[in-house]
Parts: structure tokens; C-alpha cells; sequence
């Protein structure tokens, strides 16, 4: 299975349980796999993100 079927079989079964410490355990992983990411960053390419952030939000990028 590749791994868009994947994500997409995941979607499913998020959407099919009810079980919420199911849905908190796996936003916990998803987020601390993004922490992970971003110190694995020196902090130059932090700043360089930061930036890019603050000047889309502000309007000044444009997306084509």
C-alpha cells in the first residue's frame, strides 16, 4: 500500500472511532514529531522559517 492509501486509511479510522484518547495519542505523535523536526533545525533555518511566516501573514508573499 503506498503511502497516500495509507493516510487516507488513518482519515478512516480517526473518523470512525469516538474514542478520544485514541484521536489525543495521535495528535501527541504528530506534534511531537514536528517538534522533533523543527530542533533538529540549526537556528539560522529557524529564523529563515520565522520570517517567511511572519511575511505571509503580513500579505507580502504571493502564491502562484
Amino acid at each position: 500500500m503506498d503511502i497516500q492509501s495509507e493516510k487516507l486509511e488513518l482519515i478512516k479510522m480517526l473518523l470512525e472511532t469516538n474514542d478520544k484518547s485514541i484521536i489525543e495519542a495521535v495528535k501527541d505523535i504528530l506534534k511531537a514529531e514536528k517538534k522533533e523536526a523543527w530542533e533538529k533545525l540549526t537556528p539560522e533555518q529557524q529564523e529563515e522559517i520565522n520570517i517567511v511566516i511572519q511575511k505571509e501573514n503580513r500579505g507580502d508573499i504571493v502564491d502562484f
